[in-house]
């Protein structure tokens, strides 16, 4: 779909503001961006961060085709301008968290330095991909923890806003789903893919128990039959029985049986008992059905005897939050911390080169917003980002979470299978302590400032105030 116009993905007004950087000659200056966001979705207390290997894949394909250039000569962009963009390639540096990292609101973690020119028109792009990403893995990884040790498979693609399916079900399995239906994205990142039959493939008989039988032919190692098409306990379980029954005279193993409607707990108790009691006690029990972490957890709680959930439209599409508000801010021009300031003091940035310390004591205990050239062993004291509050940290083990994956626009980040990046989530969600993961009502974790980043933001701010202050006394 993109070909060869990976430069056209953005926004139209980073392409005005590029042209004005570049007829100004202001287009080398140094410049550092952050990408952050302000709240956790779903209510939720952490978000899993991902997308990252993609966006780098992609900016090394961020180039203006021919066809692009000409495009935009017809949107009214010069000739000039055009003439550099036919030989742009993204050079700058990228810092961010490893992808599978588990991170928290206001946090810059993603770092752009380069020209201004480039690391602006790359904007739209790294919004597009890590909010999205980042919004479905933290989905999947709060559906996985509900689930426990039940299995968790990705069911979305038909129900995805369009061909972000294909990103989506990468970011699923990054979050702890362990499989997908979604054909085109097992190909593209080495993903299991897995599913069974629909309703028509039963319907399509003229008998239900001949339906099952052929499927059982033709997948006799991972057999899974669709119970409920007509009536799943006068009909479908008695005729997967029979199969299983068949099967096992065979040497084979009925592999399990799905469930799509209906009251899943009671039919699960019922099915599983009934399949005990045929013997078929290795026969699982697979569950599909508008769920998501609030409906698995309900079912867990009245014990339904399901062993597999799989989870389709709330996944895919972030449900019932739809987007993750990260943005995309400036920080530093030419070496000097720059500084957007609102009358809301949530909003007001962070100014200057940053990196997140990580605080662990066995478990996670804090995160700290440092400047660039403060060490580890320097940060004693965490501030709150916008409140006159503080903390000392007191800790064993810190670390930087921001390293550099690409460097003079070359790709530095190792390249990693969707698994390992998984099992890295996993880990590091280990580490948090429970009460920041809880489905409802989750603590927040706690994130501050050091104390130089504290000072540099309140001199910025004393300055711009004070400078407004001159300028309106120069009125009328």
């Amino acid at each position: 779909m993109l070909d060869k116009n990976v430069g056209l993905y953005t926004d139209y007004y980073e392409l005005t503001m590029a042209q004005g950087y570049f007829l100004k000659n202001r287009n080398e200056k140094k410049a550092v961006f952050d990408y952050f966001f302000r709240e956790n979705p779903f209510n939720g207390g952490y978000v899993v961060f991902a997308g990252l290997s993609d966006l780098l894949s992609l900016l090394d394909d961020f180039k203006f085709s021919r066809k692009a250039c000409s495009y935009l000569k017809k949107q009214g962009f010069q000739d000039e301008f055009l003439n550099y963009l036919r030989d742009f390639q993204f050079s700058g540096d990228i810092f961010a968290c490893p992808e599978g990292e588990v991170v928290f609101p206001r946090e810059p973690v993603i770092r752009i330095e380069g020209n201004i020119l480039e690391a602006q028109i790359i904007e739209t792009l790294l919004l597009n991909i890590i909010n999205f990403a980042s919004l479905i893995a933290t989905k999947a990884s709060r559906i996985n923890f509900a689930a426990g040790e039940r299995q968790v498979v990705d069911f979305g693609l038909r129900r995805a806003q369009g061909t972000g399916g294909i990103l989506a079900s990468k970011a699923a399995v990054i979050g702890g789903v362990s499989s997908t239906s979604n054909v085109l994205s097992a190909f593209n990142y080495g993903l299991e893919a897995t599913g069974t039959q629909a309703h028509s493939w039963v319907q399509s008989y003229e008998d239900e128990l001949t339906a099952f039988r052929h499927f059982a032919d033709i997948y006799p190692k991972n057999c899974v039959l669709l119970v409920d098409t007509y009536d799943t306990l006068k009909s479908g379980l008695p005729n997967a029985i029979q199969v299983a029954r068949e099967m096992e005279e065979r040497g084979e193993k009925l592999l399990g049986i799905r469930l799509d409607s209906g009251d899943l707990t009671q039919l699960s108790i019922k099915a599983r008992r009934r399949l005990d009691e045929a013997g078929l006690d290795y026969v699982k029990i697979a569950a599909s059905g508008q769920l998501d972490e609030y409906e698995i957890k309900k079912l867990i709680k009245k014990e339904a005897a399901i062993d597999l959930f799989g989870v389709g439209t709330r996944l895919i599409t972030g449900q019932p939050d739809g987007a993750l508000n990260g943005v995309y801010k400036l920080s530093m021009v030419e070496g000097r911390p720059t500084l957007k300031i609102s009358e809301d003091r949530e909003k007001i940035i962070i100014p200057g080169c940053k990196n997140i310390i990580r605080c662990r004591d066995g478990k996670m205990q804090a995160d700290v917003i440092v400047l660039c050239n403060e060490q580890i062993s320097e940060v004693k004291e965490l501030f709150h980002p916008y409140l006159d509050e503080s903390w000392m940290v007191d800790c064993d083990n810190k670390e930087f979470l921001l390293d550099k994956v690409m460097s003079e626009g070359q790709t530095r980040l190792e390249d990693k299978k969707v698994s390992e990046i998984s099992e890295y989530r996993r880990q590091r969600l280990e580490v948090l302590p429970e009460k920041y993961k809880r489905i409802k009502n989750p603590e927040q974790y706690p994130v501050g400032i050091s104390e130089n980043c504290r000072k540099l933001q309140q001199k910025l701010i004393r300055e711009k105030e004070e400078k407004a202050k001159n300028n309106s006394q120069g009125g009328f």
